[in-house]
């Protein structure tokens, strides 16, 4: 499985952001507040979770923090995502997925990479329970 993160697996378009914060179902897993839009993919998308990683300014006013949590939260989630992609692939759902960074310091690489793997195994739970 390639692990890489291409720009079809990142959320970007304003319609599709839009959608997500409209009618997903969202929940806390500290450091992230995490919204949550499943839905059954078309015939011709792929069925390939999406991502949308945030950090507020209002926590972390210079941007080279910002960029760094994101950086983070990207590494932790490219290299988590397998189990979650192959679900999709599975079941033939499209997640999207927004991330949005609570915490107002910056973690370790080691405790958001748990982060991740706990709502990596929550989504896997939710969605799949067979």
């Amino acid at each position: 499985m390639n692990e890489g993160l291409p720009k079809e697996q990142r959320l970007f378009k304003k319609k599709d952001i839009e959608l997500l914060f409209g009618k997903g179902k969202g929940f806390n897993l500290y450091p992230f507040r995490v919204v949550v839009h499943a839905h059954p993919s078309e015939n011709d998308e792929p069925s390939i979770p999406r991502v949308l990683v945030s950090v507020s300014k209002k926590r972390f006013h210079h941007a080279i923090k910002r960029n760094r949590v994101k950086r983070l939260i990207r590494e932790a989630w490219r290299k988590n995502k397998s189990q979650l992609v192959l679900n999709c692939e599975n079941h033939k759902v499209t997640f999207d997925l927004a991330l949005v960074y609570t915490a107002t310091t910056i973690l370790s690489y080691q405790e958001v990479e748990k982060k991740v793997k706990q709502l990596s195994l929550r989504l896997n739970n939710d969605y799949f329970h067979d």
